[in-house]
């Protein structure tokens, strides 16, 4: 059995957990810094697998050396989003905490593949990245599954036709510049300009934009967690199962979009060795432009960023 560890065992990597194990994808270890609170909930959810038919190992501690030997490790641990917050407001507390989750796992599992989680997301792929000294197709930024499986639920909501039609793209940094590819979007292969206006269009792209920071203003003491864990999940079940399926995700660039040293969102291929293959779209100038706004915007916050 494959063993994926997750560090931060608050809603969403206690969530992520529950659709990994749900999915029986690998026995599933959860980290935190508070005592008691991983065994709690691992011990919770293994009491719910017989319950749901399903056999994976759920163990919870508070000390890195149970993430031995992991495949995948998924970090989530940081502090959440409150109203008014930025994903940006977050990067110097959150820092630290991704900074030693990096170079803690890395002593026990050193052939891991990372998928981060952590707010501001692509400043923290960076910063894992360069803590774990890995290759950049073992350490993947979660954002782009989200922000697009959003998209995907606000033009069902729109249209009345299931997500499973739809089709969605979005690039670019997860912040309130992330750039919604509405030409490369689809619902079973016809332009959404056939069943949405122009006004519509318009409308689920800014609702996506700012669709974390909706949730945050209905929650008031937190941020999204469904979702985000799916999202994680569904990155974790394509390497472990090795099915080669294109997510867009934050990935360190050499060169690809234009941009170099930057963790940032474009189209990849997941298989077993993580990113199997970085997808270059051919953008319009429209496209590009966005697209480089959401690099500006996230390197002015790595500009902070101390490692």
């Amino acid at each position: 059995m494959n063993k994926i560890s997750i560090i931060g065992a608050g809603m969403t990597g206690a969530t992520a957990a529950h659709w990994l194990a749900e999915r029986e994808l690998a026995d599933i270890v959860l980290v935190d810094i508070v005592e008691g609170l991983p065994q709690g909930k691992s011990l919770d959810m293994a009491e719910a697998m017989p319950i749901v038919g399903k056999d994976v190992e759920l163990v919870g501690s508070n000390d890195y050396a149970a993430t031995k030997g992991s495949d995948i490790i998924v970090i989530t641990a940081g502090l959440p989003r409150k109203p008014g917050m930025s994903r940006d407001d977050l990067l110097t507390a959150n820092a630290e905490i991704v900074g030693k989750a990096a170079t803690e796992t890395l002593k026990y599992s050193p052939d891991a593949i990372y998928i981060v989680l952590t707010n501001p997301l692509d400043t923290m792929t960076y910063l894992a990245l360069k803590k774990s000294g890995f290759p950049r197709a073992r350490v993947i930024g979660q954002a782009g599954v989200l922000d697009s499986g959003r998209m995907r639920a606000f033009i069902a909501l729109e249209t009345g036709i299931s997500p499973e039609n739809i089709h969605t793209t979005v690039l670019g940094g997860h912040g309130d510049e992330m750039v919604p590819l509405v030409r490369y979007s689809n619902i079973a292969g016809v332009p959404l300009a056939y069943f949405l206006t122009d006004e519509q269009i318009a409308q689920i792209v800014a609702r996506t934009r700012d669709a974390g920071a909706e949730i945050v203003r209905y929650l008031k003491t937190g941020s999204a967690y469904y979702a985000p864990g799916a999202a994680a999940c569904r990155m974790a079940q394509a390497i472990i199962k090795n099915t080669h399926e294109i997510y867009p995700a934050a990935v360190y660039l050499q060169g690809e979009y234009g941009l170099r040293d930057i963790c940032f969102g474009v189209p990849v291929i997941l298989g077993k060795n993580g990113v199997e293959r970085i997808i270059e779209l051919d953008l319009n100038e429209a496209e590009r432009a966005a697209l480089m706004r959401s690099a500006d915007s996230i390197r002015s916050t790595m500009a902070h960023l101390r490692y």
